[in-house]
């Protein structure tokens, strides 16, 4: 009986050991997963244009296929990479971040200049030169989306790696599992409610048995233009913060401290400590993602991009 009840405190003092790396999973890969905002939040507010054209019956369908392929690029591809960086060659992080934070300065700087009236911003196919049947059509939309995921996933993971505290390699690996699976559900879980608020709306409008709730659907189908709207200012926003926020933090880590520290000290200087600080601090970080993405943009756009294509067609 005695051993019996030793292997169950046994079995106790495990099962808490595990609860507790649990939780320490979970609470690195929620923070990690934050600092990835700016391409989060741009990843939802691009994707629901690759389905423009499609039946309504077909938007869930393709959201699942474009998520699965977000789970493979980040699980089977990026993951590995991700962890043999950290084993191997763990200086290679801080110039690919740097060079994912300048990705993200270029996307925010031209979506600024296309939303002035400048030059075009490169986005999701709109279907109007589209040749084929619907399917075919859809599998094409289906592959761009993932190949566009894959660039903004690299990004992602590339920012959670660099934010989890330095562990064990399972740790490591478990913490950028769970930022892959929680960040793919939050975008297209986020994807699918937007997509199909307009039906929802029309819904309600024709079908509910209230005047308020008749109410309720018009308001929604007359609000969502309104909050794609709101969701692609904060996600440039949020892009250009982060990228420029990265670039900072990166020359700091190879050795170039005069930007931080002078951002650092206006941001003290003029916020104080707490809110405001991290205000004028995000806002510096922004500005210099614009000026960095504007100088970025012929260079994305007249060598990077048409050498990608050549490539990858």
């Amino acid at each position: 009986m005695s051993g019996l009840l030793a292997l169950l405190d046994d079995v106790a003092g495990i099962a808490k050991v595990a609860a507790a790396s649990v939780d320490d999973v979970i609470g690195q890969a929620t923070k990690a997963g934050s600092k990835a905002a700016g391409a989060v939040i741009d990843d939802a507010a691009v994707t629901p244009k690759y389905l423009t054209g499609f039946d309504a019956k077909r938007e869930l369908p393709i959201i699942w296929k474009i998520a699965r392929g977000s789970i493979i690029n980040k699980l089977v591809f990026l993951l590995p990479v991700g962890l043999a960086l950290s084993a191997f060659a763990p200086f290679m992080i801080p110039p690919l971040l740097m060079l994912g934070g300048a990705y993200l300065c270029f996307e925010g700087a031209e979506k600024v200049f296309h939303a002035l009236g400048f030059g075009h911003e490169h986005s999701a196919p709109d279907g109007t030169h589209a040749v084929g049947d619907k399917e075919h059509l859809e599998e094409q939309r289906v592959a761009g989306a993932i190949k566009t995921d894959f660039i903004l996933s690299a990004e992602i993971m590339t920012i959670a790696l660099a934010a989890i505290p330095e562990s064990t390699f399972w740790m490591e690996a478990a913490t950028l599992a769970t930022v892959a699976v929680m960040i793919t559900f939050a975008v297209y879980g986020s994807v699918a409610l937007i997509v199909k608020a307009d039906d929802v709306g029309l819904f309600l409008a024709k079908n509910a048995p209230t005047p308020i709730g008749r109410g309720l659907g018009r308001g929604l189908v007359k609000a969502m233009p309104y909050v794609m709207k709101t969701l692609s200012i904060v996600g440039t926003a949020a892009m250009l913060w982060v990228g420029g926020s990265i670039l900072v933090h990166g020359a700091h880590q190879i050795g170039w401290h005069a930007p931080e520290e002078i951002i650092h000290g206006i941001a003290h200087a003029y916020g104080g400590s707490g809110f405001g600080e991290w205000a004028i601090k995000a806002l510096l970080d922004g500005i210099l993602g614009v000026v960095i993405g504007t100088f970025l943009i012929p260079v994305g756009t007249k060598v990077v991009g048409p050498l990608w294509g050549r490539v990858f067609g």
